[in-house]
């Protein structure tokens, strides 16, 4: 019997802690919505108070159930107010989380029906509405534009893949072959002076680059198509079985856009229509997810091989002409400058200017070359 008591003991504790969690949940995000200027936002905010209200509701009937005094729970006190509203998302966004991971340890330890059904109901809650981190991201955009100009990159890159895609991919490949191959050059220089072995050294070094950066382009692409068709698998699911819950967050979404309610829900329901547009927009909307998004892991592999062979060959030009220190220098002027016009190039698909990205990479490729350099030496006096 006492057994018995022990037990119920343990798990009225857990079911207390249940309730102080989302209380606690409740909490910060009332103040996240005191907090907010924005109107639409402070609703969306208030909602998500509501739903963990609901959830602390539905442990305090089973506490009340199991015989537990419920003058005995306390809510928990807000020792730190977080100073600002960024402060304040990374707290409530680290309750959210902590919530998951002491839902998902419970279900492991109890087997009362009724509690995971109150388990079920609080994931269910939660995957009908966005994530805390979404929605709490779109608070923060009051904030700062960085938010806003990240989005209109996604957006614009979209209309950008045929070019910026594989200058992207070009450029990155040329850099990882130069910067690779200047490096073994330059160590094996410092090892020995046989021009030979620099320049076989190089050449292996070069194929064995291309075909790494190949391979890894290849797969790389391959995963993230994967990823994105298991995303989008979800999301169809989730519509099949449930379409009211997605049509309500894809309203609390246009809300955030700055719709009326009446406006989000009008046009949520008008996309509703055809669910295969309703996907196609809830992947656009919610996970960031465009039709163009998906990536081909050939042509990804393609420019990923050439790329990086031609960066891989520059710094041996000068050992096909020059032999011994001759050859030595020329490869080393050929790659600093070659670093500094990939460098430059990096321009075409980043805000920076040309000749501070050119710089930057000049600065780090004879880093690289004085590094590897010295290195080679250390070896050679210590195995020499």
């Amino acid at each position: 019997m006492s057994g018995e008591r022990r037990q119920d003991t343990y798990l009225t504790r857990a079911l207390a802690e249940n309730w102080r969690r989302e209380t606690e949940a409740v909490q910060m995000y009332r103040l996240a919505a005191r907090a907010e200027t924005d109107p639409r936002r402070r609703r969306v905010l208030e909602r998500l108070a509501e739903v963990e209200a609901a959830h602390a509701r539905m442990w305090e009937d089973k506490l009340r159930e199991l015989g537990y005094d419920l003058a005995q729970l306390r809510p928990p006190a807000v020792r730190h107010v977080p100073r600002t509203t960024r402060d304040l998302v990374d707290r409530i966004e680290a309750i959210e989380s902590g919530n998951a991971a002491w839902y998902q340890s419970l279900r492991n330890i109890v087997d009362d029906p009724d509690i995971v059904r109150i388990l079920d109901r609080i994931d269910a809650d939660e995957a009908e509405h966005l994530s805390a981190s979404a929605l709490l991201e779109a608070t923060r955009r009051t904030h700062g534009a960085d938010r806003r100009l990240r989005r209109i990159w996604r957006d614009e890159r979209w209309h950008k893949q045929g070019t910026a895609e594989w200058v992207g991919d070009a450029i990155y490949g040329v850099n990882d072959g130069l910067a690779a191959i200047f490096g073994i050059i330059s160590g094996v220089a410092g090892y020995t002076d046989n021009t030979h072995t620099v320049l076989v050294s190089g050449l292996f070094g070069a194929l064995a680059s291309t075909l790494s950066m190949g391979a890894g382009a290849w797969l790389a692409t391959k995963s993230e198509n994967e990823l994105m068709e298991s995303e989008m698998a979800q999301e169809r699911r989730e519509i099949a079985e449930d379409p009211e819950h997605e049509l309500e967050e894809l309203a609390l979404l246009y809300e955030l856009k700055g719709f009326s309610p009446d406006e989000a829900n009008r046009i949520a329901r008008q996309i509703g229509e055809d669910p295969e547009r309703l996907l196609q927009t809830m992947a656009r909307e919610e996970l960031g997810i465009h039709e163009t998004s998906k990536g081909n892991p050939w042509k990804s592999a393609w420019y990923g091989t050439v790329s990086t062979l031609v960066g891989g060959l520059i710094p041996l030009v000068p050992f096909f002409f020059l032999s011994g220190l001759p050859a030595m220098v020329a490869a080393a002027v050929v790659s600093i400058v070659a670093h500094f016009a990939v460098g430059a190039a990096k321009s075409l698909v980043t805000v920076r200017k040309w000749w501070a990205s050119g710089l930057e990479m000049t600065v780090v490729g004879a880093i690289v070359g004085v590094v590897s350099y010295g290195l080679g030496l250390l070896g050679s006096a210590l195995l020499g």
